[in-house]
């Protein structure tokens, strides 16, 4: 039987990760780590599944490491391609998997960051003059959304006194209380936001809704600027999640408000903010 080339599998794959309801940034991050792999394969005439052996996959992995990919970067791109070979077997193009029993590369866990208070009042300072940034770093820091979430915020889903995260990928839908501070940041935004009919909170000038990387791009200039240059956006949860367990946060009230999907990963940060047990407060910290 002929083989179909893996470069008309590849759409049937994107498509079942659509069907499944995968994240679109899942999607995307899928296909690029995808094309890459395809096109270090073509290099190497290996065009169909069934040419391609764990030593191609091994040598592409390793070719990733010499390029200066980080270990976690090439970890990632590996489970693009585990879960694509999974799929070809479940979909009969190949009757064994070659990626299997592929070995990711060690990765070194870094312990997260935090900002102290003094340095995310820093960064508010020079952040002052720009509502739309001032907006979004104030709602990390008030509310631990993630900076996906923050992007795909919709101005129906920020109410008076909550807000709420929609469904998506694997995470259920979730409601935010919204404190005096995130709430006079987001008004403050919104006087001053582009006309557009966008549905989405974050806009750019052109109307348009602010991409991830438009977010994570904006905030480090501003983390720069406040010479703290040493975290990122991401840090900014993580300093919510700190600063609500030093103030004795009940553990399960603050698990569900940043969607850990395990209270052992909200757990975690307990050793983080030097806290031996959880508080019982039913209320978040207004930082």
């Amino acid at each position: 039987m002929a083989q179909n080339p893996l470069k008309s599998l590849l759409p049937r794959f994107i498509q079942s990760l659509e069907e499944k309801g995968r994240s679109p940034s899942t999607i995307l991050a899928y296909r690029a780590d995808l094309e890459q792999l395809l096109g270090f394969l073509q290099k190497k005439s290996k065009v169909t599944p069934d040419q391609v052996q764990q030593s191609e996959i091994e040598t592409f992995r390793d070719t990733l490491l010499n390029q200066k990919y980080t270990p976690k970067s090439v970890s990632r791109k590996l489970n693009a391609v585990k879960t694509f070979f999974r799929w070809l077997v479940s979909e009969k193009q190949i009757t064994s998997n070659p990626a299997e029993d592929v070995a990711h590369p060690k990765i070194e866990v870094a312990m997260p960051k935090f900002l102290s208070q003094l340095e995310y009042r820093a960064l508010r300072d020079v952040v002052r003059d720009d509502a739309r940034i001032s907006a979004i770093i104030e709602l990390i820091l008030q509310t631990g959304l993630r900076i996906s979430e923050v992007a795909n915020l919709k101005i129906d889903n920020a109410q008076d006194t909550e807000i709420t995260v929609e469904a998506y990928a694997t995470q259920p839908k979730r409601n935010i209380p919204l404190n005096k501070r995130a709430k006079e940041a987001l008004d403050a935004y919104l006087k001053v936001r582009t006309k557009t009919d966008s549905p989405f909170v974050f806009v750019s000038k052109n109307g348009k809704p602010l991409a991830v990387r438009n977010i994570r791009a904006a905030v480090d200039r501003y983390l720069q600027k406040a010479e703290i240059s040493q975290y990122s956006v991401n840090d900014l949860r993580t300093t919510f999640v700190v600063e609500n367990l030093k103030n004795g946060v009940d553990l399960i009230l603050l698990s569900q408000a940043v969607g850990h999907k395990r209270l052992s990963t909200t757990e975690r940060y307990l050793e983080l903010a030097e806290i031996q047990s959880p508080g019982k407060k039913q209320q978040l910290t207004e930082l």
